[in-house]
This record gives structure tokens, sequence and C-alpha cells, in this order.
């Protein structure tokens, strides 16, 4: 295999695999990608190679991802029409500068043609421009971030005690952020197939009532759910000033709250119509072994927090 790329290694996702695919693979066989060139210097002293990428620039992509054989695109944190700009723009600077592989970190909902949520219009443009590339690729649809529902039960916890939103009796298999990243990390170092679609979620599918009695369990804070209709839940966030879209102010207030609301709402209700229900073993036939459940997360809350979203444009 040739050199591997990496974007987005100043992040959250990217760092967890960048730091682990470095324990898989010769140092020398990697590039890794930021749009924030100060980011580079951590892994530059550690012997890898790195490189700025402007993915509104697809000449300036294409030279950084030359040299590359594999690249794996990590969805960028921002959502709509930019972001399927930035997506097509890497693919095709890829395919320009002799890429043969993409892997790209897509979402369980993309698995249900009925869904259309804010975020998933996005990854399904993505896979379906990726697979008219004539690439060869692998899709990892991700589960729902455990850490994003753990800080809304904290939050609960330390106000009224009471969890709401729109979810209703859907199913979730809540994966930790950082399986995902190694679920990743392990693909881009050479594990599962070409061409192939990979659902990394969690153990379990958990409905809110049942995600809520576990985490009560565990930590001691009685915290239970309740519905709330769509409407309700745009009032919510409007209410603690979340900006309904990804433009604008947002990449200022994603510093404290890194989500716009018509994506928390529309995929709530597509959790609730248990469109993201999907529940696999890929996690362990990829990584060689089983991922982090609910219960250990709330085991160790201090490892499993939401952190700061890169809202590099």
């Amino acid at each position: 295999m040739g050199k591997i790329i990496i974007t987005g290694v100043d992040g959250n996702f990217g760092g967890f695999a960048a730091r682990s695919i470095m324990k898989k693979v010769p140092l020398e066989k990697l590039i890794f990608t930021v749009p924030n060139q100060n980011a580079l210097t951590q892994f530059a002293e550690q012997g890898v190679e790195t490189r700025y990428a402007d993915f509104n620039n697809p000449a300036q992509l294409e030279q950084a991802f030359a040299g590359g054989e594999v690249l794996l695109l990590i969805s960028m944190p921002f959502v709509g029409e930019k972001r399927r700009t930035a997506h097509k723009n890497a693919i095709d600077a890829a395919k320009a500068a002799g890429v043969k592989k993409i892997i790209y970190t897509s979402i369980v909902g993309c698995g249900s043609e009925d869904c259309e949520a804010y975020e998933i219009i996005d990854h399904k443009y993505t896979e379906q421009y990726l697979l008219d590339s004539g690439l060869k690729y692998v899709f990892l649809r991700n589960a729902q971030y455990g850490e994003a529902m753990i800080s809304a039960f904290e939050q609960a916890a330390n106000s009224d005690g009471i969890l709401k939103n729109n979810m209703g009796d859907g199913r979730m298999a809540h994966v930790s952020r950082n399986d995902c990243a190694e679920a990743a990390a392990c693909v881009a170092a050479g594990a599962g197939e070409d061409n192939a679609i990979y659902y990394i979620t969690g153990p379990t599918a958990n409905t809110m009532e049942e995600f809520c009695a576990i985490g009560s369990e565990v930590t001691g804070k009685k915290v239970t759910y309740q519905f709330i209709d769509d409407e309700a839940q745009y009032a919510f966030f409007d209410s603690i000033g979340v900006p309904r879209y990804t433009d604008g102010e947002w990449a200022e207030t994603a510093k404290a709250f890194p989500f716009c609301g018509e994506g928390m709402v529309t995929f709530g209700a597509a959790i609730r119509k248990n469109q993201m229900s999907r529940c696999t073993n890929d996690f362990e036939m990829l990584t060689g072994r089983k991922p982090i459940s609910i219960r250990e997360m709330f085991e160790n809350l201090e490892n499993f927090q939401i952190g700061n979203r890169t809202s590099t444009d």
C-alpha cells in the first residue's frame, strides 16, 4: 500500500485517528492534513509528513493529496451546501492526485432511503458522489456519539433532572467517538474490504428512556426522559441561542454548543422514526475488540466528553 492521507487531524475525531494509525503503520507512510496550519507542529515533530489543506481550493487540495494512495476523508464540521462542496472538492482533488481509495466517515441514517434529516442529506450526497467517481471506497456509517447524549444527560442532571427531546421511543446504538475514530484508523491501515459499507455502532440500541435509566443507575444522578414534539424542540434550541443553521454566527457559538437547531431536530425525528436504529458487530470485526458500551462510558465520564468542535471553514 502507498501513503495514507488523513484529513482534519486537528479535530477530536481526526486527532484520535491520527494517533492510533501512528501505532499501526510506519510513520513514513503517513500524510496528515489540516485546514489550520498551526495544528501541524505536534505531528511534524514526531516525524509525520504534514500538509495544509484548503477544502475551498481544489487546486491546492490536489497538491495536499499528491503522493497518497488511500484517503481517510473525515466529514467536515459544518452542514449544508458548504459541506457538500468541500467534500466534492476533496474527492475531485484526490482523484486528480492519483488517490485510489477514499474512506469516508458517514452516518447510520444513510442506510434508510426515507431518512431526510438535515445532516443526512450531506452524507448521502457525498456517498453518491464518491460512488460516481469510480474510486475504491469504504463508507463508515457511524452511529450517534454517546458523548453527545452524555452531555445532554449531565445538563439535565444539573438542572431539573429531566432530559427532554423529540427522539421518543426510537432506538440508537450509541457509540463512542473514539471507537469511531479507531475503526477509521484500522480501515485506513488495511482492515476490511474495498467497496464496502460498515456500520460503526455500540453493542446495544437503546431508547432514550433506557439511556437515562443506565446513566441514573451508574452515576446516582436521577434523570428521567420526557418526549417533546419537533416544534417544542425547535423552540428550546431557539431559546438558548442555538442557530438554526451552520451559517453566519454558528462558527462562534459552536465553541460552546457545537450543533445547529435544524440538524438536531431533524436528527432526533429520524431516530424517533427508527431510521437510524442499525446495530452491528462491524466495529469488532474491523478492530478485534468489542465497542465501548453506554454503561462503560457513564462509568468513566471524564474520558467521554463531547469536547470542542473544530468549526474552521
